[in-house]
C-alpha cells in the first residue's frame, strides 16, 4: 500500500513539475513575443513616426501608468520661457553631491572663476536620495527638438536639447517635498555654488557708474592666502570673530523677524601693520563672500553711493579702509564730509554715508558685512560707532607672545624654540607689530639664525621706544614750566 502511495505521489511530482515547466515555458515564450514585439514597435515609431509624435504616444503611455501608481512625479524643466528655471538649477548642483556609487555617468566641468570641479547628473541617470526617511528618485532627461533656422535664404535645420529632471516620490509626501525638500535643496545649491567660485575683489568703475548698474564695479579674482589658522592672533579673538560670523549667516530668519537688515557692522582699529587688511582677507575666505572695496574720496554724491549699493550683490563684504584718512567727519553739526579737492556742492554728506550704513538704503540686500578700518578710532564720530552701524569693534593690538606662535609656525614651520622665551619676554615689553615680526622671520633661512636676529632687532626696537619715551616727557615737562 506504502509502495502505492509513494508512487501516485512520485507520478503526481512529476505532473506538476512538467506543468510548471510548461506554464514557465509558455510564459517566456509570451514574454519573449512581447518583448520582441515591444522593440518591433519601438523600432517602427522611431523609424517612421515624427519626434513630437512619438514623445506624445510616450507620454500618454506614461501617464497611464502614473495613474495606476501610487507614485507621484514632478517634471521639472531646464527652462520657463526664457528663463532659467532656479529649481532646475539648484537640482543639479545639489544632485552632483549626492550621487552614489551606483551613478554610472557623471559631467565634470570647471570654469575660471571655480576653485573646485563641479559634478552633475548625465542625461537618462538616475539618482536616489533619502529625506527625513523619504525615498525620492531623481531621473534626467533629455530630448531633442528640430526647429527651422532662417538665416536669409538658407533655411537650416538645427537641433536643440530639451533637459527635464523628473523627481519621484509617494504622494502622500507631496507637502513635505514642496515645503521642505525643495526649499532645502535651494539652500544647499546656493552654498554649494558659494563653495565653488573663486573669489574676487571689486572696486568702482567710474566709467559705467551711470550706465548699466551690472557694470559699476571691476574685479580681479581675489588670492590672498590669509586665513584665521594663519592670523596672528589671540586665541580667543579668533574663536570670537569666527563665532559671530557664523551666527550672523544663520540667522536669515531671526533678522527678519525682529525687523532688521540683514547685515553686519565691523569696526577693525589699531595701529598700522596690526593686520587689519588680513582679518578682512580672511574673513571673506572664511565666508566665501567677495570683497567691494569703497574709496569714498572718489565719489561725487550721495546718489552714487546709493547706485553702488544697489548693485552689490548679496552675501558680500564691502569695505572702507582708512576712515579717519578718507574723510573729516568729526563735526556732525555740519552734516558734510569735505572731500579734499573737491568743491561743497560735490561730496558724500555725513547723513549719506549712515543711510548707506543703517537707513532706509542699508535694506537694498541681504546678507552684506560692512567692514570700517581707523588707525584712530577716537577720531570718529560717535554716530558711525553705535551699534547697528559699527555692531562690532575689534581692536588689533600690537604683536602678543601668542600671536608671535603663530607666525613662527607660518613662516618658519616651528612650534617650539629654546630662544622662544626670551623672544616672547622682550616682545611683552616691546610695541612691535605682526608685519614687523613677520619681515623679521622672512629676512632669513636657517631657523637660529633668524631667532638671533629677531633677539637683536626687538632689543633695538625697545630701546629706541625708551629713548622717544623719555624724549616726550622731557618735552611736557618744558611745556609745563613754559606755562607757569
Amino acid at each position: 500500500m506504502s509502495s502505492f502511495f509513494s508512487s501516485i505521489t512520485s507520478s503526481s511530482s512529476e505532473t506538476n513539475l512538467l506543468t510548471a515547466r510548461t506554464i514557465i515555458s509558455t510564459a517566456a515564450t509570451y514574454a519573449a513575443a512581447a518583448a520582441a514585439s515591444a522593440m518591433i514597435v519601438r523600432s517602427f515609431t522611431n523609424e517612421f513616426l515624427p519626434t513630437d509624435l512619438r514623445h506624445y504616444i510616450y507620454t500618454r503611455i506614461k501617464h497611464a501608468f502614473y495613474r495606476l501608481s501610487p507614485d507621484l512625479t514632478m517634471v521639472i524643466e531646464e527652462f520657463e520661457g526664457l528663463d532659467t528655471n532656479q529649481i532646475y538649477s539648484a537640482a543639479e548642483i545639489y544632485l552632483g553631491t549626492i550621487a552614489s556609487p551606483s551613478t554610472k555617468k557623471l559631467r565634470v566641468s570647471k570654469s575660471d572663476h571655480q576653485q573646485s570641479y563641479t559634478l552633475t547628473m548625465e542625461r537618462d541617470q538616475s539618482v536616489t536620495d533619502y529625506f527625513k526617511g523619504v525615498k525620492l528618485n531623481w531621473t534626467l532627461y533629455c530630448r531633442h527638438v528640430e526647429n527651422l533656422h532662417h538665416n536669409r535664404d538658407i533655411t537650416a535645420t538645427l537641433k536643440s536639447e530639451i533637459r527635464s529632471l523628473e523627481l519621484t516620490f509617494n504622494r502622500k509626501h507631496q507637502n513635505l517635498v514642496l515645503d521642505q525638500y525643495i526649499p532645502f535643496i535651494l539652500e544647499e545649491a546656493r552654498s554649494k555654488k558659494q563653495e565653488l567660485k573663486a573669489l574676487r575683489i571689486f572696486t568702482v568703475d567710474h566709467q559705467n557708474l551711470y550706465g548699466n548698474l551690472n557694470d559699476a564695479w571691476v574685479g580681479t579674482t581675489l588670492d590672498h592666502p590669509s586665513t584665521f589658522d594663519t592670523l596672528a592672533l589671540d586665541r580667543d579673538l579668533r574663536e570670537f570673530v569666527t563665532g559671530d560670523l557664523e551666527k550672523f549667516v544663520r540667522r536669515k530668519e531671526y533678522y527678519r523677524r525682529v525687523g532688521k537688515a540683514w547685515k553686519r557692522g565691523y569696526l577693525l582699529y589699531g595701529p598700522p601693520g596690526t593686520g587689519k587688511s588680513s582679518l578682512i582677507a580672511a574673513m571673506a575666505n572664511y565666508l566665501h563672500f567677495d570683497i567691494y572695496d569703497l574709496e569714498l574720496t572718489e565719489l561725487n554724491s550721495n546718489d552714487e553711493l546709493r547706485r553702488l549699493l544697489i548693485s552689490m550683490p548679496n552675501r558680500s563684504i564691502v569695505v572702507v579702509e582708512d576712515i579717519d584718512c578718507t574723510v573729516e567727519i568729526q563735526d556732525r553739526n555740519s552734516q558734510s564730509l569735505p572731500l579734499s579737492g573737491r568743491s561743497r556742492d560735490r561730496q558724500v554728506t555725513l547723513s549719506g554715508l549712515l543711510n548707506f550704513i543703517d537707513g532706509l538704503w542699508s535694506s537694498c540686500g541681504d546678507e552684506r558685512i560692512i567692514v570700517f578700518t581707523t588707525n584712530h578710532k577716537e577720531k570718529l564720530d560717535s554716530a558711525l560707532l553705535r551699534p547697528g552701524r559699527m555692531d562690532v569693534h575689534i581692536h588689533m593690538s600690537y604683536c602678543t607672545p601668542y600671536g608671535f606662535r603663530q607666525l613662527a609656525f607660518n613662516y618658519l614651520g616651528i612650534k617650539e624654540d629654546p630662544r622662544f622665551c626670551e623672544i616672547e619676554e622682550k616682545i611683552e615689553k616691546t610695541l612691535v607689530t605682526p608685519a614687523e615680526i613677520a619681515e623679521q622671520l622672512l629676512k632669513g633661512v636657517e631657523i637660529g639664525t633668524v631667532l638671533e636676529d629677531l633677539l637683536v632687532f626687538l632689543t633695538k626696537k625697545k630701546e629706541s621706544q625708551e629713548v622717544e619715551a623719555k624724549k616726550r616727557e622731557q618735552e611736557e615737562l618744558k611745556g609745563d614750566s613754559d606755562d607757569s
